[in-house]
């Protein structure tokens, strides 16, 4: 059923192009990868990432931070307390009991569980941190957060890998469609460049291996891609309903008007060649909205850089929507930040909606054949984008799909 569309009044980013959401936003314009060797995965056979530059947990989140947050919790925190900042709420006078959080995250502190674990092996159990459940359990972002904003509200987090993002937006908006709150912080945060986790997506075959022009090698729907490069960073939205946030006098910077999941019930790594869970999951977004496909002016696709997700994104993005709509991914700037690319995507699309430009799909030189859709690339385009959509798709088969509209 249609749903009354909802105010997206914040945006916050935390991500490999830099702290702040016009600072990514610029970069993704100019189609410059982030993508480079990282001292911290020497030895590793993948050692190429996209990490965020530049973050002092003690200037940016807190001189306690080091001791109490892992780097996914900081990165979410920044993202967040610039969402809100935008958004023209404020924290000190708002009812948090009428503020949830929802947030995004596949992964937790890897980075904490990984060094703790060295420590207690190599000087003993005594050595291992008193927080380090806290530090590590995804759930603690959202905690934090509650606990940074005042927000006493529902609070939690969502796990459905590489769809975290998108999930926790849609789960954020139905929070406001049945007037449990009145104000959600929504998003996702992840920090999963760890050497343990890029050995497994190495082993698993899903990495580029083109370690020898790092910057080229995460390469949506190229015919020469060969896997994605892993990322990090945070996404963070504040939604509210319409009406609530004209009153106040708020900039609506779009309206969130449909979101869509589904289940692939096919394979634990691999997507449904035939696209059906995509397909079902674009459908209920946009009968959500109430859009048809032919109205869909824009989708920031999926689009990881892996041969297998392009091709069957591509084929059901074109079965529902023809070649009208623009397409681009930005991950060929930002790498895939896995539980966060979801929320990370959503507030560029948001962007998207504002400010009438479509970022371009970096290192995209020879587009696929079997990718028959009007893939951006080279230059960012200007268009009026009425209707847009964001693609997430996660390990397991799960899915979800947003649909953001102009203001």
């Amino acid at each position: 059923m249609p749903a009354p569309a909802l105010a997206v009044t914040g945006l916050g980013l935390v991500t490999a192009a830099g702290i702040g959401a016009d600072t990514t936003w610029e970069r993704v314009c100019a189609g410059v990868p982030t993508a480079a060797r990282n001292p911290d995965l020497d030895g590793l056979p993948v050692d190429i990432s996209c990490t965020v530059p530049g973050l002092d947990p003690v200037r940016d989140v807190g001189r306690r931070s080091p001791l109490t947050h892992d780097r996914f919790i900081q990165l979410g925190i920044v993202a967040a307390r610039e969402a809100v900042a935008s958004s023209g709420l404020d924290p000190v006078t708002w009812d948090g009991a009428r503020v949830g959080v929802v947030v995004g995250c596949g992964l937790g502190g890897v980075g904490t569980w990984e060094a703790q674990h060295r420590r207690m092996l190599g000087q003993g159990p005594d050595t291992v941190s008193a927080l380090l459940v806290p530090m590590l359990v995804p759930n603690m972002v959202a905690g934090h957060l509650a606990m940074e904003l005042r927000a006493t509200g529902p609070n939690f987090v969502t796990a459905t890998a590489c769809a975290s993002g998108a999930t926790a937006i849609g789960a954020a908006a139905r929070l406001l469609h049945d007037g449990t709150c009145d104000v959600v912080v929504t998003g996702g945060a992840e920090a999963g460049v760890s050497p343990l986790m890029v050995t497994g997506f190495a082993r698993m075959g899903a990495l580029s291996r083109r370690l020898d022009e790092p910057a080229a090698a995460s390469r949506p729907f190229d015919a020469d891609r060969d896997g994605f490069v892993i990322g990090e960073g945070s996404g963070m939205l504040v939604l509210e309903r319409e009406e609530d946030a004209r009153a106040r006098g708020a900039t609506v910077r779009a309206r969130l008007a449909g979101y869509g999941a589904s289940a692939d019930a096919h394979h634990i790594t691999a997507p449904d060649p035939e696209g059906g869970g995509v397909r079902q999951a674009v459908r209920a977004a946009l009968r959500q909205a109430a859009v048809v496909p032919a109205e869909v002016d824009h989708v920031n696709a999926h689009g990881t850089s892996t041969p297998l997700n392009d091709a069957v994104e591509a084929r059901t993005l074109r079965k529902l929507l023809g070649d009208r709509a623009s397409v681009t991914s930005v991950k060929g700037v930002l790498g895939h930040a896995l539980g966060a690319a979801g929320a990370i995507e959503a507030v560029l699309t948001v962007l998207t909606v504002e400010r009438s430009t479509v970022p371009p799909t970096a290192n995209l030189e020879r587009q696929d054949p079997g990718v028959e859709l009007d893939v951006v690339h080279g230059a960012p385009r200007r268009q009026r984008v009425r209707v847009a959509m964001s693609n997430s798709f996660g390990f397991g088969g799960q899915n979800a799909v947003l649909v953001f509209t102009s203001a």
